[in-house]
């Protein structure tokens, strides 16, 4: 029986800064975040957890960030 391992990946997901600068905030677009979450689990990744964050850019400007934490199953080398 062989143990399952695993191997993670940790992202950033946040808005470009000029949606910061115009609108003196931006805020996570759903379907930006939706594609960027199907694309990484197409690849085998599966969300373990996630934080939403609001990150300080130059002074007076924000940004809504989320730190994501993904895993999946590391291939093992075959024995040779």
């Amino acid at each position: 029986m062989e143990d399952t391992i695993f191997e993670y990946k940790v992202a950033i997901y946040r808005e470009n800064l000029l949606g910061s600068l115009f609108l003196a905030g931006s805020k996570v677009d759903p379907v930006r975040f939706s594609d960027f979450l199907n694309k990484n689990g197409a690849q085998g990744w599966e969300v373990v957890t996630m934080e939403r964050e609001s990150r300080r850019m130059l002074l007076f400007f924000s940004r809504e960030a989320f730190l994501v934490i993904m895993k999946r199953k590391k291939e093992r080398a075959p024995h040779a």
